[in-house]
């Protein structure tokens, strides 16, 4: 029991519990911000917000393609609310607060084992032998 008590208590495992249940939270707020406010807002402009009522025939078949229709709609709605409301902000925000990407070291190659090692370096990490330093 304690091990399974341990694994419960990781730190990834909580991580993870916390992560489904936000995403969860955000999930439903995003389908209430698109059928309360998007999908009013498109049967304003477009006169009709629901298609599950479209259908056809055939051979005493009936094809309801209008819920489909209306998942894909909404499937769309939602991806670009997340994408206009959540990627690009975080992303700006993380581009803003990120160092700066360190510049690459000068490098040169071992004479012995042919190994990129780096120029300043006065023995070769990969094969021992000992390099002269070249002075710049």
């Amino acid at each position: 029991m304690s091990g399974f008590r341990a694994f419960l208590l990781r730190g990834n495992v909580v991580d993870l519990a916390v992560g489904i249940v936000v995403g969860a939270a955000f999930g439903t707020l995003v389908q209430a911000f698109v059928r309360d406010l998007l999908t009013p807002l498109i049967a304003a402009v477009g006169g009709r917000p629901d298609f599950s009522a479209l259908s056809f025939t055939l051979n005493r078949s009936v094809f309801r393609y209008g819920d489909f229709v209306d998942a894909v709609i909404a499937f769309v709605i939602v991806a670009a609310v997340l994408y206009y409301l959540v990627v690009l902000p975080y992303t700006a925000l993380r581009a803003r607060f990120e160092p700066p990407p360190r510049p690459a070291e000068p490098t040169r190659r071992c004479p012995e084992c042919l190994s990129e090692i780096p120029a300043a370096a006065r023995r070769c990490a990969f094969c021992t032998s000992e390099q002269e330093v070249e002075v710049a």
